[in-house]
């Protein structure tokens, strides 16, 4: 369809006019006082195509719309003024489609130099969205794009840091391996490296920090300890130790016997990704401490560890405090603005893992037994007030918060001298008048959590009591009217209606007094410590095993009086009754197992290595 800019009003009638228009059915005739608009929207609908077209990441499409004008692809198509090439990089990774659109905008041989807005180049786009394959096409077209900055004066390794891509601006960085000697200040590169630790990719940090500037202190300062501190990468705990030595062992076998040798499990991948981490993260806190001990004067040594110390022990970071207390011993004595040491701030935090080095120090670690903040707090003063939210709030159920707390203050308790417990803060207050005034509310909200979950689960209890009691003297099939023995006695399915039924009978009767027991408590704050968890777990537990015993006797009985010649529906019973017993564990067990863990299970307190500390 052609199209024809005419003047109608040189027409001298309205039959000429409509001559012309109908004179070639393959072209339309448009008035020229409305050939801009037009114009302009057929421009629109172009733009569209093309935007739809690199979206869709159809190479053909992109041609099709283009028709042989590669211009288009360097003319606007956004509101922010980017172009076809501008999307492609930052909406896609494929890097075949990359490669054919690329090499159709240089068939021209002109720069892919076209910015945005912002301006902002391809490489710059592909640095803020991370797209690794887009940018190592783009540096082999054009290696200028490098060094080009956009309205902000960011390059586009900047713009890589900023955004926290790390494997991105390590890309950047070793492809001009001179660019962070040359252009990079002291502060850039000290945050590069920090943000590089601040996501977490110990990888790139350790092949940054080895790479360059191996022996002197270039990048090295302050933020750095600290953002180990902040970030520094958890352990493998022991249930994950051992499913990734059974992985391991596993895949060994398999690529011995040539079979699956390319078997990957994601779980192995991921344990492996952290145990590498780990000791990564482990390895260049070390290094850097060494470099900072050995590159710098002993005086300045404290503004090194000072901050990243005492954030570790806040963090719960153990692993960093004995680093950095193996490499500085003097970092021990640091404080914070409380006057709070590294084990005072353990106990304001929490965390059990700093505080447990206790029991690896040597006789130093009676100095924590009477020492006192400005305040005159000594360490069972700190352990009695209320833990920061976040750090009670992974505890499930207040009741739980309460315990933990009463956990913490009783070992304390244990490891400070006796005289402790009775000495005075600033404010004219023991140990035990801190921990009550600190957790009134707390203690509140638990007795009323524990009420209302005994309460439901009391109505539950009751249900069941009268179904199985009911199911007890109606047995099925009813009695022989001779002497009133059951019909059923000598069958198998109705000794085990029989059994089924009295254990949920006696079971949910234990369970409903337990629950009632909990209603009737006082709810005093030491009842939180181990009576009524253990009331609650032993509610719950004979709930479960009730709930159990009478869903097994209820298909005993539908057995007995309707599957008599036909044991094959045994099956479809079996698996009905496992439904709700499935439903029950799964809704009620992680409570009943945090419960169990937290009251009798293995302390958190305790020594937890050979290794000596301090």
């Amino acid at each position: 369809m052609d199209y024809y800019f005419f003047n109608f009003s040189d027409c001298e009638s309205q039959a000429e006019e409509e001559r012309i228009r109908t004179a070639d059915s393959k072209t339309v005739y448009i008035e020229t006082k409305d050939e801009d608009r037009f114009r302009n929207k057929a421009a629109e609908k172009l733009k569209g195509e093309l935007y739809e077209a690199v979206l869709s990441q159809n190479f053909q499409h992109v041609v099709g719309v283009l028709n042989g004008k590669l211009e288009i692809l360097r003319d606007t198509i956004t509101i922010n003024g980017d172009t076809a090439l501008h999307v492609a990089v930052g909406t896609t990774k494929n890097r075949e489609f990359l490669e054919e659109i690329f090499n159709l905008a240089t068939q021209d041989n002109r720069p892919l130099d076209m910015r945005n807005s912002e301006g902002s180049t391809l490489l710059h786009v592909a640095a803020i969205v991370g797209n690794i394959e887009a940018a190592k096409i783009l540096v082999r077209i054009n290696h200028d794009l490098m060094n080009a900055t956009d309205n902000e004066g960011q390059t586009p390794l900047a713009r890589a840091l900023t955004n926290m891509h790390t494997k991105m601006y390590m890309y950047l960085l070793y492809t001009d391996v001179g660019y962070l000697d040359i252009e990079m200040g002291r502060s850039t590169r000290c945050e590069l490296l920090v943000n590089i630790i601040s996501s977490k990719d110990y990888g790139s940090a350790w092949s940054l920090f080895y790479n360059y500037d191996v022996d002197s202190m270039m990048y090295i300062d302050t933020t750095v300890l600290m953002a180990i501190a902040q970030n520094f990468p958890s352990k493998l705990n022991f249930w994950e130790r051992t499913v990734h030595k059974c992985a391991f062992i596993y895949l060994f076998v398999y690529s011995l016997c040539h079979i699956a040798a390319q078997l990957k499990f994601k779980f192995f991948e991921a344990t492996e990704t952290t145990e590498v981490n780990y000791r990564l993260a482990k390895t260049l806190l070390r290094e850097i401490c060494s470099r900072i001990k050995y590159a710098t004067e002993s005086k300045l040594h404290h503004d090194y560890y000072k901050n990243a110390i005492l954030e570790a022990s806040r963090q719960n970071s153990y692993e960093v405090v004995k680093v950095i207390v193996s490499v500085f011993p003097n970092a021990i004595w640091s404080v914070n603005e409380d006057g709070h040491n590294i084990i005072q701030c353990a106990v304001v935090n929490r965390s059990d893992k700093v505080y447990n080095l206790l029991y690896q120090m040597s006789e130093h670690k009676n100095i924590y037994r009477t020492v006192k903040d400005p305040f005159r707090n000594n360490l069972l003063h700190l352990a009695a007030r209320l833990a920061a939210p976040e750090k009670l709030s992974h505890i499930s159920g207040v009741a739980l918060q309460i315990q933990h707390e009463l956990q913490w203050f009783k070992e304390v308790e244990r490891f400070v001298c006796p005289l402790n417990l009775m000495q005075q803060n600033w404010c004219g207050l023991t140990p035990q008048m801190v921990f009550t005034r600190e957790h009134k509310e707390l203690v509140t909200e638990g007795g009323k959590w524990m009420k209302d979950t005994a309460q439901s689960y009391t109505i539950t209890a009751a249900l069941i009591i009268t179904i199985v009691y009911a199911a007890a003297i109606t047995v099925p099939g009813g009695n022989r009217q001779d002497n009133g023995i059951p019909v059923f006695t000598n069958k198998t399915a109705f000794t085990v209606f029989a059994f089924a039924d009295a254990i949920s009978l006696f079971t949910s009767v234990t369970s409903l007094l337990m629950f009632l027991s909990i209603l009737t408590a006082r709810f005093n704050e030491q009842d939180f410590l181990f009576k009524l968890p253990t009331k609650l777990i032993i509610g719950l537990a004979t709930l479960f095993i009730s709930t159990t015993a009478m869903l097994v006797a209820f298909g005993a009985s539908l057995f007995l009086m309707f599957c008599q010649n036909n044991p094959q529906i045994l099956i479809p019973i079996a698996t009905l009754i496992c439904l709700p017993i499935t439903s029950f564990m799964n809704s009620q067990f992680p409570l009943i197992y945090d419960l169990m863990s937290a009251t009798y299970g293995r302390s958190m307190f305790g020594k937890k290595s050979d290794s000596p500390f301090y």
